[in-house]
């Protein structure tokens, strides 16, 4: 077993390696406030993130249930109307795509 201050020691270190890695991409877009790279990857980059967690999420339901493999398409549908419907609230899409694709998995 290691000693006391040796494993405070690599806390500390993992602690401090952990907070320059999270807080290092805050100082640098600072600068890169007003770059156009920046805002361009602003708009696209959450778009860009739901649409593979999206193909993600729907490739392994398909797989795994065949028989529901409409479920996903039609909450997909619903995720996607009420986020065009409803002022693109985010939370509130992605609620109402999971509440009724787990109804329809739950109902039939």
């Amino acid at each position: 077993m290691p000693s006391t201050s040796y494993l405070i020691a690599v806390l500390a270190i993992v602690f401090t390696i952990t907070l320059a890695l999270r807080a290092v991409p805050f100082a640098v877009l600072g600068r890169l406030r007003d770059s156009a790279i920046v805002r361009r990857l602003a708009v696209w980059m959450p778009v860009g993130i739901l649409g593979i967690l999206a193909v993600t999420a729907l490739h392994g339901t398909i797989t795994t249930d065949p028989d529901g493999t409409w479920y996903a398409p039609l909450a997909v549908a619903v995720t996607i109307g009420v986020h065009l419907a409803f002022g693109r609230r985010t939370i509130l899409s992605v609620g109402a795509g999971t509440a009724v694709y787990v109804a329809l998995l739950n109902a039939l």
